[in-house]
């Protein structure tokens, strides 16, 4: 009896190291799946070819030259930080109060308003695209930024009530029914106390909006003009007609500045907990 149980304890301990190589195994698996697109996009950037090729025939840095230089591109990146600006503000005017309400009040259909929210994160894309072009087309808002924004903010809204109604609820209302009960105004308690305190979701879920709006190129595609390109759209019309590294360069600093957010958002949520 004791030799049986001794001799199933290196079999289970065999299989439990056995089980956890094959999972480092998959996760480092996946990572590689994940990450290697970057380590071909980043030297193509660099080629000197005319058109996308990979390996690089030779390095050259005529690329960046092209992008820097060219009215069009600028253009559509000046029209994407715009759209992203105008849609994060949308969501901060739109998703943090509604964020506090999910969180502190409880009413008839809370659950259908949370599912509400939620959904365009489910929904295709393409669903959401036709659904803005055939509202905005009877306002006549087809072709406008304004119709950019308002389509790129209904996709980047719940990232914003996501991110807030998790830090909101780590933030005790004790602190706020303190302060209404020393005087303050709820509008005063909300800005006061509330608001500083669930600042970090804020922050979370404004670059969160922003990138989620920075990125969308179905949407533009239907809501779009001429005059109102974004910068995925010029790249996926670059891709089909052009097929040049210039977009393999804007890419390549596309993951150079989401790099540093990422960064720099790790460095502050670091400091803070310090």
């Amino acid at each position: 009896m004791l030799k049986s149980r001794r001799s199933r304890k290196p079999v289970s301990k065999w299989i439990g190291n056995l089980s956890g190589i094959l999972l480092i195994g998959f996760a480092v698996g996946v990572l590689i799946f994940l990450v290697l697109p970057v380590f071909i996009i980043i030297p193509i950037s660099f080629s000197s070819a005319r058109y996308l090729t990979f390996p690089p025939p030779g390095w050259s840095l005529q690329w960046y030259q092209q992008y820097f230089s060219s009215q069009d591109w600028i253009s559509a990146t000046i029209q994407s930080f715009k759209v992203g600006i105008g849609a994060v503000v949308v969501c901060l005017l739109l998703g943090v109060p509604l964020a506090y309400v999910l969180v502190r009040t409880h009413f008839r259909g809370k659950f259908l308003v949370d599912a509400l929210v939620i959904s365009p994160m489910i929904l295709p894309a393409i669903i959401l695209a036709i659904g803005d072009y055939l509202l905005f087309v009877r306002f006549k808002l087809v072709g406008s930024t304004w119709a950019l924004i308002l389509g790129h903010a209904v996709i980047a809204l719940p990232f914003m009530v996501v991110n807030v109604r998790a830090t909101l609820k780590s933030v005790d209302p004790d602190l706020e029914r303190a302060a209404s009960s020393l005087g303050g105004a709820p509008l005063i308690v909300f800005l006061t106390i509330t608001l500083p305190l669930m600042m970090p979701g804020v922050i979370a879920g404004a670059l969160f909006a922003f990138i989620t709006s920075f990125d969308e190129v179905v949407i533009a595609l239907f809501v779009s003009g001429p005059h109102t390109q974004t910068l995925p759209m010029r790249m996926w019309s670059g891709l089909r007609y052009e097929i040049e590294p210039t977009i393999a360069a804007i890419s390549s600093l596309l993951i150079a500045f989401a790099t540093i957010i990422l960064v720099a958002t790790q460095f502050r949520r670091d400091r803070n907990t310090q």
